[in-house]
């Protein structure tokens, strides 16, 4: 008689975890955003139309808000990605990831201004952040896109691949949700200062520990790009706590320690003008910087992704140490 084979043993939980961020990862740095139809452009649309129900000028009605959007992208990815299987998890990763795209549109800005193309760079500066671009000349242009291809490298990029890591598919999904509403109405305007309260304190919470995630490896990319460790470090240490957001502060400081310049100022945003504290002892930044802090985003990003990777390995090792029998 045949002796019956036995089924395929599945690779472990967080085995399959890591193979699916590795796979959204490469995903993202091979095509970037989806130019229709992409999820997150599907849920703010989503968060909108909830918003004609759901507003009110009061704290009460944003948790009520933020619950249910959030409350529903928990229940999908729990739903779909039980068991961690590969194929989801890469799906969920690549659709929270925008770490190429945001490189992109910085490669294009650093074009632009050497180019000596200023209305060129005032339209594109939308896609980065905002900012005024109509207040700005190219010496504001330069510093709005440091500042943000220092921020949006955590928050789209290092923070999304963390979230995956610890949280799965449930994780990264609540991620990219919080930090997409915290975008639409988690900004001090008239309208949003009670309101946006709770999507703006929970994208807080949610990046705190990402943030100083980036500004680690921004310390040790900060040779990629010419710069010193040490700077990044100091400049991180002196600066930071004075921006008024915890998260984006340590991104931007590291990242203008690494660069060796000088970030902060008064800030044009659409509904206010805000007068920033300085990051950084360097000089004021250049045009050639904006290909720079291209450069150290993308090495940025790609030492977290192997970060994440590591991390649900050691969830697997810690996993199986405790099912193991103890003899």
């Amino acid at each position: 008689m045949f002796a019956r084979r036995s089924p395929r043993a599945r690779p472990p939980i967080w085995h399959r975890r890591a193979a699916g961020i590795a796979v959204g990862y490469l995903a993202d740095l091979l095509l970037g955003d989806p130019r229709r139809g992409h999820p997150v452009a599907g849920f703010g649309t989503g968060a909108a139309r909830l918003e004609k129900l759901t507003y009110a000028d009061d704290r009460g009605a944003g948790v009520l808000h933020t619950g249910l959007l959030l409350g529903g992208l928990a229940g999908l990815g729990w739903a779909t990605g039980r068991g961690d299987r590969v194929w989801v998890t890469a799906a969920a990763t690549y659709v929270a990831l925008g770490g190429t795209s945001l490189n992109r549109v910085g490669h294009r800005m650093a074009t632009l201004l050497t180019d000596g193309d200023v209305a060129g760079a005032r339209l594109l500066l939308p896609s980065l952040c905002g900012r005024d671009p109509a207040a700005l000349d190219p010496s504001g242009l330069t510093r709005a896109t440091v500042e943000s291809l220092a921020e949006n490298t955590s928050d789209a990029q290092v923070a999304p691949l963390f979230w995956a890591a610890i949280g799965g598919v449930p994780g990264v999904l609540v991620y990219r949700g919080a930090n997409t509403l915290d975008a639409m109405i988690g900004h001090r305007s008239p309208r949003y200062n009670h309101f946006g309260w709770a999507a703006a304190r929970l994208d807080d919470v949610l990046n705190y520990l990402p943030a100083r995630l980036t500004g680690v490896l921004a310390v040790l990319c900060a040779p990629v790009v010419g710069g010193s460790p040490r700077a990044a470090l100091r400049a991180w240490r002196s600066d930071a706590a004075r921006h008024p957001s915890p998260n984006a502060g340590v991104a931007e400081a590291s990242f203008a320690g690494a660069l060796g310049v000088r970030l902060g100022g008064p800030t044009q945003y659409a509904h206010q003008l805000e007068i920033r504290p300085t990051l950084g002892d360097g000089r004021i930044p250049e045009v050639p910087d904006v290909a720079r802090a291209v450069r150290l985003s993308r090495a940025v990003q790609a030492t977290a992704a192997v970060v994440a990777v590591l991390l649900a390995v050691s969830g697997a090792c810690r996993s199986g140490r405790r099912s193991s029998p103890r003899w």
